[in-house]
């Protein structure tokens, strides 16, 4: 197994725990708001993708160091910006990953997670900064 390829899952499953867990934590202060509430659910099914990959290329996963971790901005509005750039850091590092991996289903999950974060997660951070604004 190409060391790349262990170190760019790695990476993106310590990537999809962070924001889980910060998502949670924000929900734990200000409560189920969206888009906070559907996107914590989504961050799990990416983690869950990603152990796939682990599972199928016969690699033990990192364990979720992120679990009792993260914190809540201080208002709504910063956790929208804080999860603005955080999907913006995350379409980055898909970026870097997908240039060093060369297996295919690891590719195509990288892929669609980015595709999930930029299309979907993005937006609906953005509209989430323009709703606490009003």
């Amino acid at each position: 197994m190409n060391e790349q390829t262990v170190a760019a899952l790695t990476e993106a499953l310590e990537d999809e725990y962070k924001a889980r867990a910060t998502y949670r934590k924000v929900m734990e202060v200000f409560g189920p708001i969206r888009p906070f509430v559907n996107i914590v659910e989504a961050e799990g099914r990416h983690a869950g993708a990603l152990l796939r990959q682990f599972e199928r290329l016969g690699l033990e996963p990192p364990k979720d160091e992120w679990a009792d971790r993260g914190e809540a901005p201080s208002s709504i509005a910063a956790a929208c910006e804080a999860a603005i750039v955080a999907e913006i850091e995350n379409a980055a590092m898909y970026d870097r990953l997908l240039a060093v991996v060369d297996d295919p289903a690891v590719r195509d999950v990288l892929l669609k997670l980015q595709d999930a974060s930029q299309k979907r997660h993005l937006p609906a951070f953005r509209r989430c900064l323009e709703r606490s604004r009003r």
